[in-house]
């Protein structure tokens, strides 16, 4: 495929990077249209379908952003990645002429991160709300904002006013969760063995744990049979002659439950004094 684009291409083409099965290409930004008319209509590439338009910020570079244009071929059943490059100033040709889609894409991408598209005579904010200030997604936009909105009952209407927080979102931890912060966290001194003199009660664990000894029992605990109770040799003595009973003998000692009593008999109806 980086053949066949590198050929459809020619100048257009700045790199072309195929990386953990991703084919990336990055081409000029005043070609973008004639570029994506080619990977769409040249037969072996046929890359009908724009799936999506994303942007991406680098402020240390000269021309910060990048938008990325996801293309899919639905014959091929294989995507694309192609990018340019722009700064602040610099609008990128729409591509709207192409798919229509493109028109929701653009004003998205120009909506968080500032980026004009010559050619979309729709560009407006999609995303944020009227009159919203500044473009979220740039890395110089604070995390707070510059203003936030509320329904105010007095005015019936909403209102701007400055953010006020009472916390600072900027205060970050960028410690990896499996390496474990510096700071301790209530409950952590437990854990770790106090020196002397601690107000601690319990002592602090030093060394290895002790382990429970097996000990050998001075007597068997367990009986071979039923004459050895474990009781001493009069028990004995009284379950050797329990167990040399008969077995109607036994039966006899058991105690068992009463079975349920039977119901009382009907009894004939008495017949009258004074029949015949």
């Amino acid at each position: 495929m980086i053949d066949a684009a590198t050929k459809a291409l020619g100048a257009s083409l700045i790199e072309a990077v195929d990386k953990v099965g991703e084919i990336t290409l990055t081409v000029q930004r005043d070609s973008i249209v004639e570029v994506c008319r080619t990977l769409r209509d040249t037969p072996g590439l046929e890359y009908q379908q724009l799936m999506e338009i994303a942007g991406v910020d680098y402020p240390d570079r000269p021309e910060r952003f990048e938008v990325n244009y996801c293309l899919l071929s639905l014959t091929r059943n294989r995507r694309v990645r192609v990018k340019v490059a722009t700064d602040e100033t610099s609008p990128v040709p729409s591509v709207t002429g192409l798919w229509p889609v493109a028109g929701w894409l653009e004003r998205e991408v120009y909506d968080m991160y500032g980026v004009g598209f010559s050619g979309n005579d729709d560009l407006r904010r999609i995303l944020t709300d009227y009159g919203f200030e500044g473009f979220p997604f740039r890395k110089d936009f604070p995390l707070t904002g510059h203003v936030e909105l509320r329904y105010s009952e007095a005015e019936k209407r909403v209102v701007y006013e400055p953010v006020s927080l009472p916390q600072d979102f900027r205060t970050f931890d960028f410690l990896m969760p499996w390496e474990g912060p510096e700071y301790a966290l209530p409950g952590d001194e437990k854990a770790k063995p106090e020196a002397p003199g601690a107000p601690s009660p319990a002592p602090a664990p030093s060394g290895t744990a002790p382990q429970n000894v097996k000990t050998p029992a001075e007597e068997a605990k367990v009986t071979e049979k039923p004459a050895d109770t474990g009781a001493g040799a009069p028990a004995d003595k009284e379950a050797t002659r329990q167990a040399s009973k008969p077995r109607a003998k036994k039966a006899e000692s058991e105690v068992s439950k009463p079975g349920p009593k039977s119901p009382p008999k009907a009894r004939a109806p008495r017949k009258p004094k004074g029949d015949a």
